[in-house]
């Protein structure tokens, strides 16, 4: 989700509802504590360097159980990020503690918020030797010379 999408749904919001991918509900006494803009200049093992920059924002919960943050808040403090950091119109990454901090990606169902799940990936998969695709083999075409004849003693 583009942080514009973010803004959009938060002026029409009465709520604020973060899910994480497994269904639980961040509690609804959640902060955010950052908004960021978050810069990566990589180079993949295919030896290509590559930039790639992303708004963060980050979750966290304290013992403050009866603070509720409201969307236009929210929308504040997006903006004042977007002023004072130049920040331009960006997909979003959500950093939420669990075991460890955790990266999600943002969507939103119609009424919360969704954290969802983030994968690794070789970006030279064309470099390493990885196939695009795993090639698709039927049974009956594998080549039946190996096979073992019933009564032919081989499986004993």
């Amino acid at each position: 989700m583009k942080l514009s999408e973010a803004k959009q749904i938060l002026s029409e919001a009465e709520t604020i509802s973060f899910q994480l991918p497994n269904g639980q509900l961040v509690p609804s006494h959640f902060h955010v504590t950052e908004i960021g803009l978050v810069d990566k200049h990589f180079i993949d093992c295919g030896g290509t360097v590559r930039k790639e920059q992303k708004v963060n924002f980050q979750l966290w919960n304290a013992d403050d159980y009866d603070h509720r943050l409201h969307p236009e808040k929210l929308v504040h403090i997006i903006e004042l990020s977007q002023r004072v950091l130049n920040m331009p119109d960006l997909e979003i990454e959500v950093e939420y503690q669990g075991d460890t901090i955790g990266k999600y990606g943002l969507d939103h169902d119609g009424s919360a918020f969704l954290l969802t799940t983030k994968m690794t990936d070789c970006l030279a998969k064309d470099q390493c030797g990885i196939p695009s695709e795993k090639p698709k083999i039927r049974l009956s075409q594998l080549n039946a010379q190996s096979s073992c004849a019933p009564g032919s003693g081989c499986c004993n």
